[in-house]
């Protein structure tokens, strides 16, 4: 988190810690075997930091992709009373 807000110009501390959630995943991980067998994938980036940059790069550079449906998550939140 703290490298997204450096990348986006934001100070390292923009952001509140949260309670986590019960049976949250401690982390996240992916077997690519498949993709790199069958279908000949490879990364585009081994980087973290640059692919991160790219990754923030193409949400900037294409909100309307993005937008509308985050008003629409962030009004029915609102509409819950969260």
């Amino acid at each position: 988190l703290e490298l997204i807000l450096e990348l986006m110009g934001q100070p390292k501390d923009a952001y509140d810690h949260v309670k986590d959630r019960p049976g949250h995943d401690l982390r996240y991980a992916i077997d690519a075997t498949k993709l790199r067998n069958e279908l000949g994938w490879e990364p585009k980036y081994t980087d973290f930091r640059e692919g991160l940059k790219d990754t923030i790069k193409w949400y900037t550079e294409h909100r309307d992709w993005w937008e509308a449906e985050k008003a629409a998550v962030e009004a029915k939140y609102a509409k819950n009373g969260q």
